[in-house]
Order: C-alpha cells, then sequence, then structure tokens
C-alpha cells in the first residue's frame, strides 16, 4: 500500500532524473508575490473593459458601420509601410548582409578564379580562344 501524500490524492509525484519538474507541481508557480497579482489583476481589468466595450458595439441594435479595432489598424500599416518601422537589430542586419553582401562576394571569386585560370591555360598555350580579337 503506497504511503499517503499530503495533496489528497494517493499518487506522490518523484521527478524524473532526465526530465524538470513541471511548472505546475512547483510550489513557486502559485507564491506570487503582491506586485505581481496587483498587475495580473490590472490587466485582467483592462482585458474585460475592452471586451466589453467591444460586445456593447458588436450588439448594438442601432449599429450601422463596422467595428474597427485599433490594434488590427496599427498591424496593417505597420505591414504596409515598412521603411518607417523598420528596427535595426543582429537578425535584420545578418539577413541584409546574407542576401546583399555575401551573393556579390562570392560571383566575385568565382569569374576572378575564372579569369585566373583561363590567363594561366593561355599563358602556358593549353588553351585556345574561341573568338580571337586580334590575330
Amino acid at each position: 500500500m503506497a504511503a499517503p501524500s499530503s495533496s489528497g490524492s494517493g499518487f506522490n509525484y518523484r521527478p524524473a532524473p532526465l526530465a524538470p519538474l513541471p511548472p505546475q507541481l512547483d510550489p513557486a508557480y502559485y507564491d506570487t508575490s503582491p506586485e505581481k497579482r496587483r498587475s495580473d489583476a490590472e490587466r485582467l481589468a483592462i482585458r474585460a473593459r475592452l471586451k466589453r466595450q467591444y460586445l456593447m458595439q458588436l450588439n448594438d441594435p442601432r449599429r450601422t458601420h463596422r467595428i474597427e479595432d485599433p490594434a488590427i489598424i496599427q498591424w496593417t500599416y505597420a505591414k504596409a509601410n515598412v521603411f518607417p518601422n523598420f528596427r535595426v537589430n543582429p537578425k535584420t542586419s545578418l539577413l541584409g548582409a546574407l542576401c546583399g553582401i555575401v551573393p556579390i562576394a562570392f560571383w566575385w571569386y568565382v569569374f576572378k578564379t575564372e579569369r585566373e585560370y583561363k590567363e594561366k591555360l593561355i599563358k602556358e598555350g593549353k588553351y585556345e580562344q574561341p573568338f580571337k580579337i586580334a590575330y
């Protein structure tokens, strides 16, 4: 018979040796500070107010216009106008270098080595030029 646990169920959780403890079973997950509880309550109050405002607009029987969401309007503006809203960060810098500088450097190296190889063969007399400009 298993030893009773303090949680009320007959199962006592033991973490696996290679797996971390799930956050729901960590006591610190539920032991939040008063500041965090206050910020959560403020966030929920704002969310409830916005939801109530949206539902009031949605269920208005005299509504003749579309309901506009300011967040969606801002998102579509930022999506349509990329350059005024562009921020430089390491990811965009790396992508810019990969798409702009690397192809140019690659083709410069390919053409340079090919030209040097052909010049070497011409000097050795092993390569006959198909279209000679001067005889």
